[in-house]
């Protein structure tokens, strides 16, 4: 499968080197998203098989088109779309153009969420009652990351995109439901960015959100998350059921907890890499190689269509409104 890839950021640095080792793949090359002359170029190559779509979210549905036009397989980043109509848009053109159309939730493969995924599936935690998520880091305050489209709202910027994504993917795959019911308040701790010049931009998209959801299953979902804390926390993934409690620390220890007191952990540290996103993405390249090829996709791999369903969870947290902020004690 020889792949081409849109992006040099993302795309450059995780999803190339993934594909280049992966067995039965080739990249073709790897181009700068604002390049329109070479992303042409090189989408629209005969040896491409798939065009692998890591831009900007503003430029996906230009870049996922262009694909589609030429009746190559896509793979495209998430946030999917700019909201769930573009979405949809594109879910049904992929659909027209009969081609392999998937969406680079790549944590659906990460080692530790599958073990968790067989754990409920299973039933070993009994009727799902309650999940509480929480993500909270420094990746955009410490250092201070520079002014750019992913602190601007109009251009697809922002938390609920960057990372509330894969949270919902996550809930929807690993429990087989959808997002019925959606409130949540937006942060904005940092509310200005000097650009690579050092002029000063306003922020206009979220750079942290807490949320209350329902699940189509019954459960409830509480999420805390953001990334301009002063430092980092180990994220944690917990789900409540009614025989026990599993809470997944980082991406490497899973721990049950039952009613009867007992207790067993399992520590995948050993698989843990300095780019949480390598294992998760050399697994998904090996699903994604394999539905290109023999044009078949697996039940379980991210669709189009998944990528609509999340958008339109996005658009609803998108729409909360903005936590006033602290007062400056001076």
């Amino acid at each position: 499968m020889r792949v081409a890839i849109i992006g040099g950021g993302f795309g450059r640095r995780v999803v190339a080197p993934v594909f280049a080792e992966t067995h039965g793949c080739e990249v073709v090359d790897v181009v700068s998203a604002r390049d329109e002359s070479a992303v042409r170029a090189l989408a629209t190559r005969a040896d491409v098989d798939l065009v692998s779509v890591h831009s900007p979210p503003f430029l996906h549905a230009p870049h996922v088109r262009l694909a589609l036009g030429e009746g190559k397989a896509v793979l495209c980043d998430k946030p999917f779309a700019l909201d769930a109509d573009e979405a949809a848009e594109l879910e049904a053109e992929a659909r027209a153009a009969g081609v392999v159309a998937l969406c680079n939730f790549e944590f659906r493969y990460a080692p530790a969420r599958g073990m968790l995924r067989e754990i409920v599936a299973e039933g070993e935690l009994g009727r799902i009652e309650h999940v509480q998520m929480t993500r909270l880091s420094a990746g955009s305050r410490v250092p201070l990351r520079p002014w750019g489209w992913l602190f601007d709202r109009e251009l697809g910027g922002g938390w609920v995109g960057a990372w509330g994504s894969h949270a919902v993917d996550t809930l929807r795959s690993l429990f087989a439901a959808e997002v019925t019911e959606v409130q949540a308040l937006l942060r904005l701790d940092v509310r200005e960015r000097p650009d690579e010049f050092g002029d000063l931009h306003t922020c206009t998209a979220e750079d942290g959100f807490s949320a209350s959801l329902v699940l189509s299953n019954g459960a409830s979902v509480a999420i805390d998350s953001g990334f301009a804390a002063v430092a980092n926390l180990t994220p944690r993934f917990t789900v409540f059921g009614s025989n026990a409690i599993a809470e997944l620390v980082g991406e490497t220890r899973i721990t049950i907890r039952r009613a009867d007191g007992s207790r067993e952990s399992v520590d995948l540290a050993d698989a843990e890499e300095a780019d949480g996103h390598l294992a998760p993405m050399r697994r998904f390249a090996e699903v994604v190689r394999d539905a290109v090829t023999s044009g078949e996709i697996p039940a379980h791999a991210p669709t189009f269509s998944d990528g609509r369903a999340c958008d339109a969870v996005l658009d609803r947290l998108r729409a909360a409104p903005f936590a006033p902020g602290p007062v400056d004690p001076s």
